[in-house]
């Protein structure tokens, strides 16, 4: 069996590699595994945004830049093995870098990391996996799958590690990308990941861990999107389908109760929660409660208007098996460090979910990802469309 191990130069990635090569319950050596790096964005392709990115912390990450690939491919040197490079540039703007904007453009505040994951990192890689001889691909994610033999399906089921646990983002998973999957530190801790790279003298085994939002390496969006928006120019730019044509001009800042507080210079600079930046001062707290692309408003409102207890999924994807008009009782996470709330959960039709929680839950943000768990196992997941109910006060 030959296994493909998704190398992006950091630790984890690099672990999982060294864990494949040196004969373990995985692999059978060496000779049966390969590294590839997928080139995903230039990160000097804004040239606008590369002086806020050299001034960000020391230690953010900067996947897919060269220093990366550098390291990705000493450490397949280091280890023996074949190392590919492949670009999937084109593919991850359209189907991630694009859609991350447009979602902006609707009000929303999307997750690329789960579209990366289900459109490039187990769909694009599994055919290049496939192209070059590989049974099955490898990446250093902090999940676990299992073969539940009586159902016949594959499940997933969160990484030892709470504090690392990488299942939020690959809810989209099918069960052909389980089956061809491996997650060898599913069951490691992140302490012990950096402990078996100093022990096999990974080139890596200090190395800082990265950034989630790849392409945004100043971990500032909304400057992403301006210069994003400013290199593409009228003719190209990406337009969310119900946007209105002034999407990006100024709009007005309201209170929950219609009046006029503020202005704004675009939606995409505010998403619920939000309490600095508005551009105003009150003489209380005030937050975003909800974007308004149709009549492009900003609402604001006091801390407890931002509790709901009910919203709409879409594009749900059951890794488990789940019948239109079913109900499940499970915990559902509405963003990545979000404590997974008791909900029950009903599947509709066209791949939708209503989901009504025990207790309200505090900023509920349209575009972000909601994960269904049972306990650890990870049951789906979709986009949370839209809130189903008043702010619970």
């Amino acid at each position: 069996m030959t296994i493909a191990v998704a190398m992006s130069g950091g630790v984890d990635s690099s672990t999982a590699a060294a864990l494949l090569a040196q004969n373990n319950s995985f692999a059978a050596g060496s000779e049966n595994v390969v590294g590839l790096t997928m080139q995903l964005w230039n990160q000097r392709r804004l040239p606008s945004l590369l002086s806020a990115e050299s001034e960000g912390p020391e230690g953010r990450g900067r996947c897919c830049s060269l220093d990366d690939v550098y390291d990705a491919r000493r450490v397949a040197n280091f280890l023996g093995l074949p190392y590919y490079l492949v670009n999937f540039e084109r593919r991850f703007e359209d189907r991630v870098v694009r859609p991350f904007v447009e979602s902006y453009l609707r009000g929303e505040t999307p997750i690329p990391c789960s579209a990366c994951n289900t459109e490039i990192k187990f769909a694009q890689f599994v055919e290049t996996a496939r192209q070059i001889g590989a049974d099955r691909i490898a990446t250093g994610h902090y999940a676990r799958i299992r073969r539940d033999e009586a159902a016949g399906r594959y499940r997933l089921y969160a990484g030892v590690d709470s504090g690392r646990d990488q299942s939020y983002f690959l809810f989209g998973l099918t069960q052909d990308q389980l089956a061809r999957a491996l997650f060898p530190l599913g069951e490691l801790t992140k302490q012990e990941v950096r402990a078996i790279a100093r022990d096999r003298k990974l080139p890596v085994a200090e190395k800082p861990d990265s950034q989630e939002i790849c392409f945004v390496a100043s971990g500032n969006y909304k400057q992403f999107i301006d210069a994003y928006l400013e290199e593409q120019g009228p003719a190209s730019r990406p337009v969310a389908q119900d946007a209105r044509d002034n999407e990006l001009s100024k709009g007005e800042i309201v209170s929950s109760n219609g009046q006029v507080l503020g202005e704004h210079n675009g939606l995409h600079h505010f998403t619920v929660g939000q309490r600095k930046g508005l551009g105003f001062a009150t003489g209380e707290p005030l937050y975003v409660i909800a974007l308004e692309p149709a009549r492009n408003r900003v609402i604001v409102g006091k801390d407890p208007e931002l509790f709901h207890r009910r919203m709409l999924v879409r594009e749900v994807n059951w890794i488990c098996a789940a019948n239109e008009g079913e109900t499940l009782d499970a915990r559902v996470k509405i963003r990545n460090r979000h404590v997974a709330a008791p909900a029950l959960i009903e599947a509709l039709t066209g791949n939708e979910a209503a989901v009504e929680f025990r207790e309200p839950q505090r900023a509920i943000t349209p575009g972000q990802a909601a994960v269904f768990y049972r306990d650890e196992e990870v049951l789906g997941g979709g986009c949370i469309s839209a809130v189903l109910d008043g702010p619970a006060i």
